[in-house]
């Protein structure tokens, strides 16, 4: 499983060591919001079927030195989240921020011709999604109302830089969609949001998605 191929980089000896364990693998870097957690949704999808590639994340809010030496040793210019990609221990292909799409992940992997399964790795990239359950469940239950949902909510997705799989990806981005212009909207109708029913619908259901994944 793709959690058994991820490992925490905490520290430029982490990465050094990584590397040289692992010269053709993966780095990612974690920032601090919502872009992290589409990000590796992304990323998610093209490791899954690659079991000879490891993984390895840095969270850079936590663990800048290591995120510094990457940059030192790579020359490549600091963007998070972002994506570096290395072959017998050198970088060819980098993607950041909005740009970690899975058209532009698909170039970079390319690169990367498959070969034999790597060792697993003990550290496994845990997933906690009680907060977005918790607050679901207040919410269908009536214990907060319309407004208190929509923007505890959506505060919440925004400052998430939790590493996430695809299928969370979508569900939690389900009931807003963008969550980015759905805030925008907001604030240009004044906070008049004009469906509270379809919104609670569409909670009910992610709420019931999440509890089963």
């Amino acid at each position: 499983m793709l959690k058994d191929r991820i490992v925490y980089l905490t520290s430029p000896e982490d990465v050094s060591g990584f590397l040289k364990e692992f010269p053709t693998s993966v780095i990612f870097k974690a920032g601090g919001c919502h872009k992290t957690m589409q990000g590796f949704g992304f990323l998610q999808e093209k490791l899954e079927p690659r079991e000879d590639l490891m993984t390895g994340v840095i969270r850079v809010i936590e663990d800048r030195p290591a995120s510094n030496y990457l940059t030192e040793r790579t020359q490549i210019i600091h963007h998070s989240p972002q994506v570096i990609l290395f072959k017998d221990g050198a970088a060819v292909f980098e993607t950041n921020n909005w740009e970690i799409t899975p058209e532009n992940l698909a170039v970079g992997f390319d690169k990367l011709p498959e070969s034999k399964q790597v060792v697993s790795s003990d550290n496994a990239a845990q997933s906690d999604l009680s907060p977005y359950l918790n607050i679901l469940n207040a919410y269908i239950s009536d214990e907060i109302d319309d407004r208190q949902f929509e923007y505890s909510y959506t505060t919440m997705f925004r400052e998430d830089s939790s590493l996430r799989s695809g299928t969370e990806v979508e569900v939690l981005n389900s009931i807003f969609g963008d969550v980015d212009q759905h805030r925008n909207m907001h604030m240009m109708m004044a906070g008049k949001t004009t469906d509270y029913s379809a919104i609670k619908e569409r909670a009910a259901v992610a709420y019931e998605r999440l509890k089963a994944l």
